[in-house]
């Protein structure tokens, strides 16, 4: 994993900052380096460039989402789906506190052109599929959750109606609640797999 300096996370932070206020396009060296009262060169010591920023800020949004889904407080009786919720609950919690790594993942259409950044979100969104694909595996096996949709299929459904979710609230600009939108659509997937 990588490490970062407490420098590095504050340009991270700040250039996170910047993105959630004016769009990823109005994000530059020079109006970050201004953000923080640094210099561009002094800037430019730190990283090399706006995507190389951006790169770190997916990184590091990565592991973050990795140690803190993992260190998750399951109880021993917790069913497959109280983990599902725990999960989406500290996903949807974690965007609530910081909407601009929203702005971040899901500029995917910016980053088109850029392999690296493409191949970073692509990652977060893997990691994201394996922890539910893990969980409805787990559910099926253990007969907590019904058969009737493959765990591949059921998934990519979660995870569809969770990024749409997520998705409308970016663009209400933050005003619609995510944590209940996001419950609500999460319970009733859960409705239609969970065995009673």
């Amino acid at each position: 994993m990588q490490e970062f300096t407490d420098r590095q996370i504050e340009i991270m932070e700040a250039a996170t900052n910047r993105i959630s206020k004016f769009g990823i396009q109005n994000l530059t060296i020079k109006t970050l380096a201004e953000d923080i009262g640094l210099s561009e060169p002094a800037l430019y010591r730190h990283f090399k460039s706006k995507n190389e920023i951006l790169l770190s800020l997916l990184s590091y949004f990565k592991s973050e989402m990795k140690n803190r889904i993992q260190s998750l407080p399951f109880k021993p009786n917790d069913t497959e789906g109280d983990k599902l919720r725990a999960i989406f609950n500290s996903q949807l919690q974690t965007f609530t506190n910081k909407p601009a790594i929203v702005s971040v993942i899901f500029a995917e259409s910016i980053f088109h052109y850029d392999e690296g950044l493409s191949y970073k979100v692509s990652e977060i969104m893997d990691l994201m599929h394996q922890y539910v694909n893990k969980n409805i595996e787990k559910g099926q096996k253990g007969g907590t959750y019904n058969k009737l949709i493959g765990a591949s299929t059921l998934t990519t459904i979660i995870l569809g109606g969770m990024r749409m979710t997520v998705l409308k609230w970016k663009l209400s600009g933050h005003k619609s609640n995510l944590m209940k939108d996001g419950t609500a659509v999460l319970e009733g997937i859960l409705k239609m797999i969970e065995k009673k």
